[in-house]
This record gives C-alpha cells, sequence and structure tokens, in this order.
C-alpha cells in the first residue's frame, strides 16, 4: 500500500522531513503531494539519495505529485 504524504502548503524543510519520516519508518511507496518546486527538487534529491526511484508528475492546478518507489 502506498504511503501518501500531503505537503501542500509547507515549506521547506517540512516537505523533506515528511517524506524521510516515510522513509525512516521503511516505506517502500510514497506518494508526496507539494506545491512549490523547492519542495519538489528537495524531495526529489532526498529519494535519490536513499536509493529510491522517483517519477513526477506535474498536476493542472500547478501542484506536484512525486512518486517514490524503493524499486528492484
Amino acid at each position: 500500500m502506498k504511503k501518501v504524504v500531503d505537503a501542500r502548503g509547507l515549506s521547506c524543510p517540512l516537505p523533506v522531513l515528511k517524506t524521510k519520516e516515510a522513509i525512516d519508518k521503511g516505506e517502500q511507496e510514497i506518494e508526496v503531494l507539494v506545491d512549490n518546486n523547492t519542495a519538489l527538487e528537495n524531495v526529489t534529491r532526498l529519494a535519490h539519495s536513499r536509493g529510491f526511484k522517483v517519477a513526477t508528475n506535474k498536476c493542472p492546478d500547478g501542484e506536484w505529485q512525486i512518486l517514490i518507489n524503493r524499486g528492484e
């Protein structure tokens, strides 16, 4: 089951900290929702540094969906 981290409306470093918390709990699949480019870049960087694969989707409302998974 995918863990959803809703970090919309939060300024850095909170989106990164919430994502790190999910990673530290052993989540293998995480969907992070953010609404600014800084959070997008920082969460993506964190996920890559922890060995996760990352895919991003820009939503029509200008927000971002970041899909993070451990992969094989």
